[in-house]
């Protein structure tokens, strides 16, 4: 394909439809002739099907089809000029539209346009005048009026009214306007069609040409819908397609094979396995067998392990980093923030034991290192850690996003295992893996459970492992939901704290935020999350004003001042603590000297004090589904059972109250993170929000369209198979280009 073939598509609209036209379609994001065919309708208005006024809101801006019932034109003697007051009417409710010009004659063309019995689709501001709803001087299109003849005017009226996402500046049927205007002349040769000729044949799918003149001005349903199906599944194969060519990329780079300690050589695995106080699962059996059989091949291991909270990933994962210590290799596990990075190093290290301590006095005659590497190290610390890692004497580096940087150096990088894939992004795991002169192998896990669809989309260069097995003997977690204006409640809530406390147990007490100053950013920090990523969902206009958010040091303060908790020290945590800090105030906690924690959410993944057996979550219907549901995870990891206190101020019947009743009626996480899924922006799911663009799927939902995608994958795997470039289908490649930015990969961040 050559530049001229996708000329067409990258004419600036300023050119094409003029620079008025285009500056409120800029606004929209809309800068070429591509932006505009792309930005697909959201739904069609039929002929003849109304608005329900009933459920306007004063403030909203709307748009509405509605019928003509009345129009009049009258002088205004107290002000001067005239004014035009029209009313349509969905059947049973009505609106009014109110127009005003300083002479009458201004108004003659509304007036002649705004016949009673006729039907149009009316945009502006929802208004209210003495107790009646209005629209002043909306924008309106008359069905069948707005034509050049009576019988276009007669076809118009009859077919499906394509209504787009639309802003006061730019209407929707403006937008139709620059769409056909732009998309009229066009001819097949103009729009190089991402799918090959020979996938359209083998689904019966219509060139890119008819099905963007479908979806875009249909006269009949199904013409709409078969035009969106062929686009979801265009969308589809080129995101597979991307995955595919990465998994191709990284299947072609050559590994070493780390197959672990040879007959007769010490056997850090071995010895570690003789030293677990427990049976594994049969679940981490089989990963297990899977992991050692990727690091015993010649090609990168690219796999996801994934589980519930408390399955056992740890023990899977720290398997396979002794047998590539035992093949002589390094191990390098990155965390996404400094707190789990410091609980990993205490996991690893208390499993370990003197198998952990290589030179060290009590150290086992044949041992490695674990070494801690993280950005608030001091010098001395930094140092010693850089040197264990460049001389190979660290068999193990654990640390944060610090490893990625230009000095850390190893001696022979075998194994990159990151920990919780939705915080790192594809650049950032390439980053630590070109440490290495050779490719490393890479395991990636998450306790966030994925479904399988989900997983093929998101995670689609990496095969996928699950734990899904729980160890024997967990005692499981209750979850309640506490109306946060129940003071009795609320009461009741606290007084729980104090009889875990009083048994011997912990409790963790999670905010959104730091300070009572604090904006709310719902990015978050490394380390330092003021909300995790997909936490504080923006839920829309609210018909109240919501409470502040509450924050770490003002519930502090308050429950130490609470005489139900009186003599009960309580500690704090959050990201901008010093590292020692943080890992004195975790020390304390889990030792029981301070049993009550209020934290953000930096202990949401990872954190493992089994003796803490209540979670109480503050403005719980302000996180995600899947966020809750690794907050829920901290507790009920040891012998006693765990209570989950969300407390939330959720409207019945929102998409707030569905996550916290959800997450009350179960514990099944692929359950959860398939509702979290449904009622998340798609956008959210594929990681735009993190990187600023816009999603890249504009019409494929990954819940939905799973059989799509699946069918999709295997054309893609197949296209990629005959050529790894897609040289010989420039237009898919470009579309990876130019929808995806392969250069980031942002689309594959979150789970």
């Amino acid at each position: 394909m050559t530049d001229p073939d996708r000329r067409r598509l990258r004419e600036p609209l300023a050119t094409v439809l003029g620079p008025r036209t285009a500056a409120p379609l800029a606004q929209l994001g809309l800068h070429t002739t591509g932006d505009l065919l792309r930005h697909y309708p959201r739904r069609y208005a039929e002929p003849g099907t109304m608005t329900d006024l009933s459920a306007l809101v004063p403030g909203e801006h709307v748009t509405v089809m509605a019928r003509v019932v009345q129009t009049t034109v009258r002088e205004m003697r107290s002000r001067g000029g005239a004014i035009l007051q029209a009313t349509v009417s969905d059947g049973p409710h009505d609106l009014s539209l109110t127009f005003f010009a300083k002479r009458r004659g201004v108004l003659r063309l509304h007036e002649d346009k705004l016949r009673p019995g006729r039907v149009g689709l009316f945009t502006g501001t929802v208004g209210a005048y003495r107790g009646v709803l209005q629209l002043t001087h909306p924008d309106y299109q008359v069905v069948g009026v707005d034509v050049d003849d009576e019988a276009a005017a007669m076809v118009e009226a009859s077919r499906p009214i394509p209504l787009y996402p639309a802003s006061a500046a730019v209407p929707t049927w403006r937008i139709q306007r620059a769409v056909r205007t732009v998309l009229d002349p066009l001819l097949a040769e103009d729009l190089p069609d991402p799918l090959p000729p020979e996938v359209l044949a083998r689904h019966g799918l219509r060139s890119l040409r008819e099905s963007l003149r479908e979806i875009h001005e249909p006269y009949t349903e199904a013409e709409h819908q078969r035009a969106r199906h062929r686009l979801r599944f265009e969308e589809a194969v080129v995101l597979q397609a991307a995955l595919a060519r990465r998994r191709a990329e990284v299947a072609g780079q050559p590994a070493t094979a780390r197959v672990g300690a040879l007959p007769g050589e010490p056997n850090l695995l071995a010895a570690f396995d003789a030293r677990l106080p427990f049976v594994l699962t049969a679940g981490q059996r089989e990963v297990g067998g899977q992991v050692s059989d990727d690091l015993a091949r010649s090609r990168p291991m690219q796999r996801l392990l994934q589980g519930e909270v408390g399955s056992g990933k740890t023990v899977v994962a720290l398997r396979a980093m002794l047998q590539v210590v035992d093949s002589g290799g390094q191990a390098a596990l990155l965390a996404p923030t400094e707190v789990l990075a410091a609980q990993h190093l205490r996991t690893l290290r208390a499993l370990l034991g003197p198998l952990a301590e290589d030179g060290m006095l009590g150290g086992a005659e044949h041992a490695t290192r674990v070494a801690l590497l993280t950005g608030s190290q001091g010098t001395a610390a930094r140092r010693a850690a850089l040197l264990d890692a460049a001389s190979g004497r660290a068999g193990i580096v654990v640390g944060t996003h610090a490893l990625l940087g230009e000095h850390v150096q190893f001696a022979d990088l075998g194994l990159v295992v990151v920990d919780e894939q939705h915080r790192f992004g594809v650049e950032q795991r390439d980053a630590l893996r070109g440490r290495a002169g050779i490719t490393p192998h890479l395991l990636v896990m998450t306790a966030t459970p994925i479904p399988r669809t989900v997983a093929m989309t998101l995670f689609g260069d990496l095969e996928v492992s699950t734990l899904a097995e729980v160890p024997a003997g967990r005692p499981g977690t209750t979850t309640h939901v506490v109306a946060a204006d129940n003071a009795g409640w609320l009461a009741r809530t606290w007084a729980r704290v104090r009889e875990e406390v009083d048994a011997g147990h912990r409790a963790y007490v999670v905010c959104a935020r730091i300070s009572p100053d604090d904006r709310v950013d719902a990015r978050g920090t490394d380390d330092a999350d003021l909300v995790a990523p997909d936490a504080v969902l923006d839920l829309g206009p609210q018909p109240t004003p919501r409470p502040p958010l509450r924050a770490v040091e003002e519930v502090a303060a308050e429950l130490a001042g609470l005489p139900t908790l009186a003599g009960v020290r309580i500690g704090v945590l959050h990201g901008r603590l010093p590292a020692a800090e943080k890992d004195d105030v975790m020390a304390r906690f889990a030792s029981g000297e301070v049993p009550v924690l209020v934290s953000t959410t930096v202990v949401e993944v990872g954190v493992d004090v089994p003796e803490a057996t209540v979670m109480v979550v503050l403005d719980a219907d302000r996180f995600g589904l899947s966020q809750l549901h690794q907050l829920r995870g901290r507790v009920g990891r040891g012998t006693a059972p765990g209570l989950c206190l969300l407390v939330a101020d959720a409207q019945a019947g929102s998409d707030a109250a569905t996550r916290l009743s959800t997450l009350a009626a179960t514990t099944d996480g692929f359950r959860l993170a398939t509702v979290d899924l449904e009622l998340r922006r798609e956008g959210d799911v594929l990681g735009a929000s993190q990187s600023g663009s816009t999603s890249s799927l504009r019409l494929l939902r990954v819940v939905r369209d799973a059989d799509l995608i699946a069918l999709a994958r295997e054309e893609a795997t197949a296209l990629v198979a005959q050529d790894p470039t897609l040289a010989r289908w420039p237009a898919l490649a470009d579309a990876i280009e130019t929808w995806l930015d392969p250069g980031h990969e942002d689309f594959l961040e979150r789970a």
